[in-house]
């Protein structure tokens, strides 16, 4: 590790400082995790990629909208190339939020099985396009964790901490905050300060609740519900360490290969113009597309609580920024900054 810095405040009311020690409300950087803990069953035969949900989930069969039902592979739910979607991309007037669906950032009442009836038994919210032939950030991580309970027969919580963090040694990071007062106090942009984030606050159309973390009772949501997972700077570098290197032990090289491939093409714009996917995050085709000074095959994607992270495996970089505001920390300017900073001081390259 070359620089490692918490700053800034961890509670603005109260005058906490940030302390690297604190936890965080995760969102998506619960895909990769569970991206990771799928790989290993794909290690093990218990799954393929090519094997069609229906083969663990026989009734969970969405429709187009000419009410035909497609196959979906778990690769398309990897990818995002399923079809599916989020109520936060469709708004408050669509189906998803019609129909009552959540997007894993929310407190609700039922569980992921209900989640997952919602979203393919009712046939109500029609894919938005054949599986395959486009992208659209999904759901799918999280039919995912109800494919890998289904195999495993465990709660996704036990299979992620038997496949990933336990081996890994993220002590802190899980479905659930285990010691609330270090969870960090999460904020909404605003103007001209940040505001702090309730139960029900909204912004990007994204739903949020805080409490989802300290709720025993709330399902664990593949996609966000490391709220979802929770977790630590630390715990989290060394998990994209392990992602950057050799696959720490949980994966072997040659699956860690397989999920670094750009498999769908810098048309996607999946995280922005020369941006593909791969098996759990956006793969950087094209760097001149984006006027980046990463290199080809960069691995990147954010958290919608604040987060932000990216892997160069050419250029041996991981940079992984926590912030718990929402959602500059994700996708404003200080990602660029950040961005900019890292290969001026450490690689050499002066960004644009």
């Amino acid at each position: 590790m070359v620089y490692r810095r918490a700053a800034g405040l961890a509670d603005r009311e109260a005058g906490r400082p940030m302390e690297a020690s604190l936890v965080f409300r995760l969102a998506s950087l619960t895909k990769p995790v569970v991206t990771a803990a799928a790989m290993h069953f794909v290690e093990t035969g218990a799954i393929k990629l090519s094997d069609p949900v229906t083969a663990t989930l026989p009734d969970f069969r969405p429709a187009l909208a000419d009410g035909s039902r497609p196959v979906i592979t778990l690769e398309h739910l990897l990818t995002h190339t399923s079809g599916l979607g989020y109520g936060f991309i469709e708004g408050p007037e669509g189906d998803y939020r019609r129909l009552g669906i959540s997007d894993g950032l929310d407190l609700v009442d039922f569980d992921l099985s209900e989640n997952i009836r919602r979203l393919g038994e009712l046939g109500e919210a029609p894919l938005a396009f054949a599986p395959g032939s486009a992208w659209r950030y999904s759901l799918g991580i999280d039919v995912i964790g109800a494919v890998l309970e289904r195999v495993a027969g465990a709660s996704l919580q036990e299979i992620v901490a038997k496949h990933v963090t336990g081996p890994l040694g993220m002590a802190d990071t899980g479905f659930l905050a285990r010691a609330p007062e270090r969870l960090v106090k999460p904020y909404l942009d605003g103007t001209p300060e940040p505001e702090a984030m309730r139960d029900g606050s909204t912004t990007g159309n994204a739903i949020f609740s805080p409490s989802r973390a300290l709720s025993p009772s709330a399902y664990p949501s593949g996609g966000a519900g490391m709220v979802g997972m929770v977790g630590t700077a630390d715990d989290m570098l060394r998990f994209f360490e392990a992602m950057r290197t050799d696959g720490g032990g949980i994966l072997k090289p040659e699956t860690l290969a397989d999920m670094r491939r750009d498999r769908i093409g810098a048309s996607a714009q999946s995280d922005g113009p020369g941006w593909g996917f791969g098996l759990g995050w956006a793969v950087l085709a094209d760097p001149a597309a984006d006027a980046s000074p990463q290199a080809p095959g960069t691995l990147q994607w954010g958290g919608a609580y604040g987060h932000n992270w990216f892997i160069d495996p050419t250029n041996g970089l991981t940079v992984l920024t926590l912030t718990n505001t929402a959602l500059e920390g994700m996708w404003g300017q200080f990602k660029f900054d950040i961005r900019k900073a890292a290969y001026a001081d450490f690689v050499g390259t002066r960004a644009a």
